[in-house]
C-alpha cells in the first residue's frame, strides 16, 4: 500500500505558501485556490491533478448554489427596472432632513437593497454610480462619499435575504431560513450605526441637509415603493411558511422583479434585459468559479486532517464561549482581507465549526458571527471588493479613501463584539418566530 508523502504540516505549508504567493503576484483569488492545489496533487502518490477538476465539478452539483445568479439577476433587474430609482426616493422622504442627507440615504437605500438582492458587489456597482458624484457635487468629500457607499453595501449580505447565508446553510448544514431571521437584528444594527458615523461626520464638515418632506411626499414615495418592499416579505417569509426552498425563493425574487420592472413600473425593454442577463453572467461565473476552487483546496485541507491539527493546539488554551466568539471573529476578519466570502465559507467555516461546538456555541451565532466578519472583508485591503469597486466608479487608487473607510468600520466591529457578548441579539427573532428551525 502506497503511503502517505506528506505529513498534515508540510502539506498546510505548501497549499498556504503556494496560494499567498499567488495572491501576492496577483493571481486571481479563484486560479490561486486551484493552482495551490497542483503542487500537492503531483506529488502525493496516491492522488493526481485530474482530482483538481472533479472536485470543482463536484462542488457545482448543488442545488443550493443556483440561488447566487438568481440573486445577482435579482439586483440587476432593480437596477435596469426603475425599481432602485422609487426606493432613493423613499429614503430622500425617510431621512433627507438628517445630517448629511444624500450620504443617510446611501445607508438607507443599502438597507431597503440588501433586502431585495443579497448581493454586496451588485449594490456597491449601483450605489456608486448613483452617489459618488452626486455626494461630491454637493460639497461631500470624495474620501468620504467612496466610503460610504463601500460600506454599506456590505449589509446586502448580512440582511436577509443573502447568498452567503445560502452558501453557509448549504455548506454547513443549518437552517437558511433560520440564518434569514437571525441576520435582520445584527444588519438594522449596523445600519444604523452606519447613520451615526454619518451624523457625526455631518456635524464636524458641515454636510448639506433636505428639507424635511411634507405628509403628502413621504406617503406617496412610500406608496410607490410598496411593490418593490414586498419583496423581502415573499422571499423570507416563503421559506418560514414552507411555500419553496431557499434556490425557489431565488428564483421567485427574479420573477417578482421582472413583473414589476416590465408590467408595473413600465421602464425595462429587450435592451435592459440582455444588459442585466450578460452582468449576471459575468459576475455569476466569478463567484461560482472560487466555490469550485474553494471546495478542492477545502477537501485536500480534509484529507490531510490540517483543520483538526489546528484545532487541537486552539482548543489547550481552554476559551470558553466569549473567548472563542473573539477568536473566531478574528480569524474571519484576517481570512476576509485576502479571500472571497464564499471560498472562506467553505474553508475556514467548515475549520472553525468543530471549535465553536466544543464550546457549544449554537451554530446561528457561530454562522451570523462569520458572516458578519466576512462581510467587513468586502471593504478590507487587499481584497475588499466593494472599496474597489467604488473606487474603481470614482477612478481613484484603493488607498485614497482607506482612513475614512477604516474609521467607519470602528462602530461596525462595536455591533460585531456586541453579538459575541450578547448571543441573545442574533437569536432572538428565531426564537419569537420559528423556533423549530433553532432545533
Amino acid at each position: 500500500m502506497t503511503s502517505i508523502a506528506l505529513t498534515p504540516g508540510m502539506a498546510s505549508l505548501l497549499l498556504f505558501g503556494v496560494f499567498f504567493v499567488l495572491l501576492v503576484a496577483r493571481v486571481p483569488v479563484a486560479f490561486a485556490l486551484g493552482l495551490a492545489c497542483l503542487p500537492i496533487l503531483l506529488i502525493e502518490p496516491r492522488l493526481s491533478p485530474m482530482m483538481l477538476f472533479n472536485e470543482t465539478f463536484k462542488a457545482y452539483n448543488a442545488f443550493i448554489l443556483l440561488a447566487v445568479p438568481f440573486f445577482l439577476l435579482t439586483a440587476n433587474l432593480m437596477n435596469v427596472g426603475g425599481i432602485t430609482e422609487r426606493l432613493v426616493r423613499l429614503s430622500r422622504a425617510m431621512v433627507g432632513n438628517f445630517p448629511g442627507a444624500l450620504a443617510q440615504i446611501n445607508v438607507l437605500l443599502s438597507v431597503f437593497f440588501a433586502g431585495i438582492s443579497g448581493s454586496s458587489t451588485a449594490d456597491a456597482a449601483s450605489q456608486s454610480k448613483i452617489f459618488i458624484e452626486a455626494q461630491t457635487r454637493e460639497g461631500y468629500d470624495l474620501s468620504f462619499s467612496i466610503a460610504i457607499t463601500a460600506v454599506s453595501a456590505v449589509l446586502a449580505v448580512i440582511i436577509p435575504p443573502s447568498i452567503l447565508m445560502i452558501v453557509w446553510g448549504g455548506v454547513i448544514s443549518v437552517s437558511i431560513g433560520a440564518l434569514y431571521l437571525a441576520g435582520i437584528l445584527p444588519g438594522l444594527l449596523i445600519a444604523g450605526s452606519q447613520m451615526l458615523t454619518v451624523h457625526v461626520y455631518a456635524k464636524l464638515r458641515d454636510y448639506p441637509v433636505y428639507p424635511r418632506a411634507t405628509l403628502q411626499e413621504f406617503f406617496y414615495s412610500g406608496w410607490i415603493s410598496i411593490p418593490a418592499l414586498f419583496t423581502p416579505f415573499i422571499i423570507v417569509g416563503g421559506i418560514l411558511l414552507g411555500w419553496f426552498t431557499p434556490t425557489e425563493s431565488a428564483a421567485i425574487a427574479v420573477i417578482y422583479a421582472a413583473i414589476l420592472s416590465i408590467f408595473f413600473y413600465r421602464e425595462m425593454d429587450v435592451k435592459h434585459l440582455y444588459h442585466a442577463l450578460a452582468d449576471t453572467g459575468r459576475l455569476s461565473a466569478v463567484a461560482l468559479f472560487c466555490v469550485g476552487t474553494a471546495s478542492a483546496f477545502g477537501w485536500l485541507l480534509a484529507y490531510y486532517q490540517i483543520p483538526k491539527a489546528l484545532l487541537a493546539n486552539v482548543q489547550t488554551w481552554g476559551l470558553d464561549i466569549t473567548g472563542v466568539g473573539f477568536f473566531i471573529a478574528f480569524v474571519f476578519l484576517v481570512v476576509g482581507c485576502f479571500l472571497d466570502a464564499i471560498p472562506a465559507i467553505i474553508i475556514v467555516g467548515t475549520t472553525l465549526q468543530p471549535l465553536a461546538d466544543s464550546v457549544h456555541m449554537h451554530p446561528i451565532q457561530f454562522a451570523i458571527v462569520g458572516i458578519v466578519s466576512l462581510a467587513f472583508g468586502l471593504v478590507t485591503p487587499p481584497y475588499g471588493l466593494c472599496l474597489m469597486i467604488a473606487c474603481s466608479v470614482a477612478k481613484v487608487r484603493l488607498r485614497y479613501a482607506l482612513k475614512d473607510t477604516m474609521i467607519m468600520l470602528v462602530p461596525m466591529l462595536l455591533v460585531l463584539a456586541a453579538m459575541i457578548l450578547w448571543p441573545e441579539i442574533p437569536l432572538i427573532l428565531p426564537r419569537l418566530f420559528a423556533p423549530d428551525l433553532l432545533k
